[in-house]
């Protein structure tokens, strides 16, 4: 047995993190221990997360890399594509095909699936990621992110070509969700089913460390995110939540709210799992927002996952984002997600009319 005197020695002279539990751990603990993912997932998860710590390094540099400003050409959803975007989706796509662990993958900057080559060994998985989230605040140093969605691959493709209708599931049948987010520390927020935990980046030893084991929203908050420049847009149930949210304490919901809007997803979402809060990115009446403006499947399907494995709601102003059944890779849809009263109260509002 250690003497005391030398075991407080190493604690001290040791670093922190080197005493805490990192991500590789984390994830052998759930398939040893909980069986929540099988060891393809687990290694799939371990490669996402190394990708985006490249990521998040590029990101870093900033204009110091050559990686500011726009390539000057447009993704399928028609939206101009940031260098950043497209590096972001190179480096995903290439840590992933090879380790034998997918079936195919799909980007929110990629027309169609991209199946994993022949020359590598395939897996029963499927990857959907929105490589760089937020990217119109890159060159404004605005916190940005990668959001990311594992799906097991249908029984009966298993035995044929990967096809864009095998990624065509609902949400909750999402094995895993996470999402990185670069902004003044380097974060990966991860799900596998068994409650939300997050991760710090230790830049000094490369490692993703623990720092919360069990991420929880607040059921109540005072604080909504929307982008009120839309408001004259807005369905009659949104603009009343809003203006009664406006009215304060005088108002019918008896208290005073404070409206965050970083116009990041990533880091909006990443607020509301840290303190609680509402986010709003409803359809709308113009041409472009009927259905909704974030895509379902790489936005909307792994959020609506931590939000609600956090212990939150998310809804598309009436019905479970989780339980829509999706008809398009690229499908968009409207997102009101966070504490799960407050949200039950918005359900309650379109329900009205």
């Amino acid at each position: 047995m250690w003497p005391k005197s030398y075991t407080r020695h190493l604690l001290f002279d040791y670093p922190e993190s080197l005493l805490k539990k990192n991500l590789t751990q984390y994830l052998v603990e759930q398939q040893r221990q909980k069986q929540t993912v099988t060891a393809d997932v687990r290694l799939l998860l371990e490669t996402v997360a190394r990708a985006c710590k490249a990521i998040g390094h590029a990101v870093s540099k900033g204009a110091l890399g050559g990686v500011l400003g726009s390539l000057g050409t447009e993704n399928v959803q028609g939206e101009v594509q940031k260098k950043l975007d497209v590096l972001s989706n190179e480096i995903l796509l290439e840590a992933n095909e090879w380790g034998g662990n997918l079936a195919a993958m799909a980007s929110e900057e990629m027309d169609t699936l991209h199946r994993i080559p022949d020359y590598y060994p395939k897996g029963e998985n499927l990857l959907l990621f929105d490589p760089l989230d937020g990217s119109s605040n890159i060159d404004v140093n605005v916190s940005i992110g990668t959001i990311f969605s594992v799906l097991s691959v249908p029984e009966e493709a298993r035995s044929r070509l990967i096809q864009e209708q095998d990624f065509l599931q609902p949400g909750v049948r999402q094995v895993a969700a996470g999402y990185a987010i670069y902004g003044p520390q380097t974060m990966l927020v991860l799900s596998v089913g068994d409650g939300v935990a997050a991760f710090t980046l230790d830049k000094e030893m490369g490692s993703w460390v623990l720092t919360t084991e069990r991420v929880t929203i607040p059921e109540d908050t005072a604080e909504f995110a929307i982008n009120m420049s839309n408001m004259r847009h807005w369905e009659a149930p949104v603009k009343r939540y809003i203006d009664d949210c406006l009215a304060g304490a005088q108002g019918p919901l008896g208290k005073n709210y404070n409206m965050r809007w970083i116009a990041s997803m990533v880091a909006d979402v990443h607020r509301i799992l840290t303190r609680g809060g509402v986010f709003m990115y409803p359809r709308d009446a113009r041409e472009s927002g009927r259905k909704g403006k974030l895509r379902l499947m790489y936005e909307a399907n792994p959020m609506s996952f931590l939000v609600e494995q956090a212990g939150g709601l998310s809804i598309d102003g009436s019905q479970r984002i989780l339980d829509v059944q999706p008809t398009e890779l690229h499908q968009r849809i409207g997102v009101i997600l966070g504490s799960r009263n407050e949200v039950e109260r918005i359900r309650q509002y379109h329900e009205q009319g």
